[in-house]
């Protein structure tokens, strides 16, 4: 079946939100694939996702970007939620250390369920809550490197740096497709064609119905 004009792209990148619950992940999801941001937003439940189309390198890019719930009673549903996916963003709440001192445990079952090469990117959210700042970005850094991992800090609720992250770790997920395909069990094709759909997810979920307008 033909996909519409406004449908078209060249590639079709799955990227995961992982971290505790209340970290912002599901804002930074609405504010990249819709410019909105809600006060009042609960804590997600189970598993959503929502698209945006962009351009990377010259080549259009649809960005699937999965959300899920990070409370305990939800984890069962993680190897199918990795499954397939390119990059995650591992986002932790600069305010709340805990939610720092989580990120290795999040790393650790992201690289036992995820694939190999997958691009992770940690991302400090929430700074536009400068007063009540409790993780450094020094130290941030200094285990992002430690572990490999691209680190940028972000406010979902003043859009900063928000389009950049997603834009980084799109560009990074392509720079490596476009050398080689992800390691997926079976031999890879030398070179991805065109319009060739990367990563098929699920295709019975729901995107989050939009809950504010963008301001």
């Amino acid at each position: 079946m033909a996909r519409r004009p406004d449908e078209e792209y060249d590639y079709l990148f799955k990227v995961v939100l992982i971290g505790d619950s209340g970290v912002g992940k599901s804002n930074l999801l609405s504010r990249f694939t819709r410019n909105e941001f809600c006060l009042e937003s609960k804590s997600t439940i189970g598993v959503e996702f929502a698209t945006r189309t962009l351009q990377v390198e010259g080549r259009t890019v649809k960005a699937q970007i999965w959300d899920t719930a990070g409370q305990e009673r939800y984890r069962a549903i993680t190897s199918a939620y990795y499954r397939g996916a390119l990059g995650a963003l591992l986002v932790y709440d600069v305010t709340k250390p805990t939610t720092f001192d989580n990120v290795s445990r999040w790393l650790k079952e992201l690289r036992d369920h995820a694939d190999a090469n997958i691009v992770i990117m940690m991302i400090g959210n929430k700074t536009d809550l400068k007063h009540l700042r409790a993780v450094a970005t020094e130290d941030a850094q200094s285990y992002a490197e430690k572990e490999g991992l691209s680190f940028i800090e972000t406010s979902a609720l003043e859009a900063i740096n928000v389009e950049k992250a997603f834009q980084t770790i799109l560009s990074e997920i392509y720079r490596i497709i476009s050398k080689k395909s992800l390691s997926s069990g079976e031999p890879a094709p030398a070179n991805i064609k065109e319009g060739q759909t990367i990563v098929v997810g699920a295709s019975e979920a729901s995107t989050k119905k939009p809950c504010c307008s963008s301001s």
